[in-house]
């Protein structure tokens, strides 16, 4: 004789099933997220290292980070008081020091979800070095940002009085301009909204502002 189960019963049992599994899964989440953590943060000082062009791997970037690179806040306050996110005047942002200048996280939308990245600047506010990265942009067309030629567009272009901007048919001779990705124009306008909001972010610490400041301790200096 076929053996069957109340509604009672299959409702008891599938919810106890939902329950275990809920509860493997959460075990399971929390057990690998030191992991994912430091994955995240590897991945993190590999970009960081290659704007200046120090190639890391996950087991040495920890060692060549600190080597490399030093945390700073802006405005001044302790390192780990700051952020990346954010805007600058409601919460102290993250930058990162290197022998020649600055490195500065870019953080936007592109047409899928997030983009992101990082910018090398020389004393001059002069890019030295780039990498951007995206969570799903089309391969082939926006996707292209994570690209190293992508990236070398921006060597030698300026984040000193305005932001760099990506255009379709970029003038080459225009410091503030680089070339757009075809195809990918609501990346393009992503990455361009990016950088805008870097430079708002840090201009204190960038081009025309750190010439003022150097020119003003010139002249302290000579006052005394």
């Amino acid at each position: 004789m076929k053996k069957t189960f109340s509604n009672r019963y299959i409702f008891i049992y599938s919810a106890v099933l939902v329950v275990v599994a809920a509860l493997i899964l959460t075990v399971v989440s929390v057990s690998l997220k030191p992991l994912q953590t430091k994955n995240q943060e590897a991945e993190m000082k590999q970009m960081i290292l290659k704007t200046i062009g120090v190639e890391a791997t996950r087991e040495n970037a920890d060692k060549l980070f600190d080597q490399y690179i030093s945390v700073g806040a802006y405005p001044s306050v302790r390192p780990d008081e700051a952020t990346e996110e954010g805007v600058h005047g409601s919460t102290p942002l993250q930058f990162y020091r290197y022998d020649g200048g600055i490195v500065i996280p870019l953080k936007g939308t592109g047409l899928w979800g997030p983009i992101w990245g990082y910018l090398a600047l020389d004393e001059s506010s002069t890019v030295v070095g780039a990498v951007f990265d995206h969570k799903g942009e089309t391969p082939g067309l926006g996707g292209e940002i994570a690209t190293d030629k992508f990236a070398a567009r921006f060597i030698g272009k300026r984040m000193d009085s305005q932001a760099i901007h990506l255009a379709k048919n970029a003038d080459h001779s225009n410091p503030y301009e680089v070339d757009a990705i075809s195809g990918g124009t609501m990346t393009s306008n992503g990455v361009t909204a990016m950088l805008q909001k870097a430079y708002e972010n840090y201009k204190g610490l960038t081009g025309s502002s750190r010439a003022t400041r150097a020119s003003s301790s010139t002249r302290e200096e000579a006052q005394q």
